[in-house]
Order: C-alpha cells, then structure tokens, then sequence
C-alpha cells in the first residue's frame, strides 16, 4: 500500500494512517473528505481534510493514531504546504489540524507553512503517545527490563489462560472480540464496521496480528494489532471484568510483545494515544502529539476566539512573570 502522496523523506515512515485506505475507511463512517493538492517540479503534497460550516479539520477519528500532511521534507514541500493553505482562506476561516507528531517534524512544517500563508497559528500539546524503541533486543532481553510487579503477574498468571495470536483475519476470532469488547469497561465502538473493514484488509494484506486468550475455551481477553514498515500499532485491547483476576490481558499482551520483537523483528511498537498509566509499565518512551490551530484574522468570524487566544496568552504570560514588591 502506498501512502497518501509525498510522504517520502520523513524521518517517520509511512504507516496505516497515511494510506488512501485508511481515509477511504473514514469517509464510509460519514465524513466529507476535502482532498486538497498541490505540485510543482515533479513534488506532489496532499492535506485530507473535512470541512463543515467554515471549519476544516484533519481527516480522522479516534482510531487514527496521528494526522499529518503528505508531503515531502524539503523546501519544495514547505512551498506546496503555504500553497494549499493559501488557498484553504478561500475555503474556512478556521484550521484545526490534529494529533500531529513532532518527531518527524511534521508539526513543525505545518505550523511554518500556515503561518506563511497568513493564518495566526497556536501549536499546543494535545496527546501523548507511549512507544517502545526495541533497539535489537529479543523478547527476553527487554523483560528483564519490565518491573518486578508486571513479570511476576506473568509468572503466575501465565498458565490461566490458552493464547493464540494470528497473523490472519478470523470472522469467528474477531465475534468473539467484539463479544469481549462489548461486555469490558470500554465505551461503545463508534464504528466497528470500518475497525473490521480495516482489520480485514490488513489481515490480507498480512499486517495483522491478532491475539486472543481463552480459559477452559471461553475468550476472555483479544487484541488488535497491525505489523507496517517494522513498526507494530497496538490498536485494539480489552478484557472482561468477571474474569480480570485471570490476568488475562497481561498474558496476552506478553505473547503480542513477544511475536512482534522475536518474529517480526519490529524496531519500534507503538501504543497510540492517551495517557493511562499501565502503558508505562510496557512502554518506554513517550511522545507528544500536537494541535495547530489556525485562524484567518481578514474573517471576522475568527475575531472573538483570537481575542480568546491572546487573551488566555496574556493571562499565560502574567503568570510567568516574577512577582514584584511594592511599598
């Protein structure tokens, strides 16, 4: 699969979220796409993109683990980028593109070229994402490295459970994570047909991983993940509560851990976004994901939330500021 266009030369490679697939699958869930592009000198860019009342947005939902433009890392995709947004003045009078990563400098390119193109832009954190850089470690390398707690919970835990994680899309394994998904502490799946539709696809296209535990035959724990370019994404986990003191999704998740590093030699395993502090435990890195927001100051509609913004960085920076004496 290739990605959108112009991802090329960027420290991160390309993975699910920049494919045409993925923003295929999102415009079935009811999103309008609004594909913009821009080429010059054999460079291409693209930014997919949804628009509604005069407010554009990223192409994505709660599944997508990052948004980004594709577009090379160039001064040739720095030009195209102020090019389409340019444009995007004709479109909106507001520019929210999020969660964009900071590692691969896509933040920052975004941010440079909205700000050529005339729009007042605020960059802010807005997620955080946990990964695990394997560094060439086998599976029992790196849990000598996990805490006591954690590899003692394997230990004894280990033997509660059957797992079995497939390299292939199961209609019979994936009922019984949606059965599993629905009786957990989960909230309610917004779209499970595109979270099938994509597993499915990925399962052909032999990217998937999926795991599931079983005690005395019943499944108590499943997981989603996808193999792309030596990068492995944990997409989906859950477990059910009546059966939590089995341990379930710490043995599973090991078995996950353990195929992805020792089978398929992944360099990095990514746990998406959120915060949640169990992702400490198996991860060792954490990277900030970043909002861009942008509004056109020649619309008066963009008027009253710049007046909130500055206000707020008024206030911000007053804060900042060393308390003075007086009398």
């Amino acid at each position: 699969m290739q990605a959108l266009t112009g991802a090329q030369g960027r420290a991160s490679v390309p993975g699910p979220f920049d494919r045409t697939e993925w923003f295929a699958l999102l415009a079935q869930t009811g999103l309008l796409p609004l594909v913009v592009t821009a080429s010059d000198s054999g460079e291409t860019a693209a930014l997919a993109l949804t628009e509604s009342g005069g407010r554009i947005a990223g192409l994505r939902n709660w599944y997508s683990f990052i948004w980004r433009a594709a577009a090379p890392a160039s001064p040739a995709g720095d030009r195209l980028l102020e090019a389409m947004a340019r444009s995007l003045r004709h479109r909106g009078w507001r520019v929210t593109l999020e969660p964009v990563p900071g590692e691969d400098g896509a933040a920052d390119q975004l941010a440079r070229a909205f700000c050529a193109a005339g729009w007042t832009v605020q960059v802010e954190p807005c997620d955080t994402n946990h990964v695990l850089p394997v560094r060439g470690r086998s599976f029992a390398e790196y849990w000598q490295t996990r805490p006591g707690a954690l590899r003692t919970t394997l230990k004894r835990k280990a033997g509660k459970v059957a797992v079995e994680v497939l390299t292939r899309f199961d209609p019979a394994v994936w009922a019984e994570y949606e059965a599993i998904y629905a009786a957990s502490w989960k909230p309610a799946e917004d779209y499970p047909a595109m979270l099938r539709s994509f597993a499915e696809a990925e399962g052909a296209a032999g990217r998937l991983r999926m795991g599931i535990a079983r005690a005395d035959g019943m499944a108590v724990a499943a997981q989603v993940w996808t193999v792309e370019n030596s990068v492995a994404y944990i997409h989906k986990l859950a477990h059910l509560e009546s059966h939590k003191q089995l341990s379930a999704g710490t043995t599973l998740s090991a078995a996950l851990f353990r195929h992805v590093i020792d089978i398929d030699q992944t360099a990095l395993i990514d746990f998406g976004t959120g915060d949640q502090s169990y992702k400490a435990d198996w991860m060792e890195a954490v990277r900030p994901r970043y909002r861009i927001d942008c509004l056109d100051p020649r619309q008066p509609r963009a008027w009253a939330p710049l007046a909130k913004r500055n206000l707020a960085n008024l206030r911000g920076l007053a804060k900042l500021a060393p308390a003075r004496s007086h009398g």
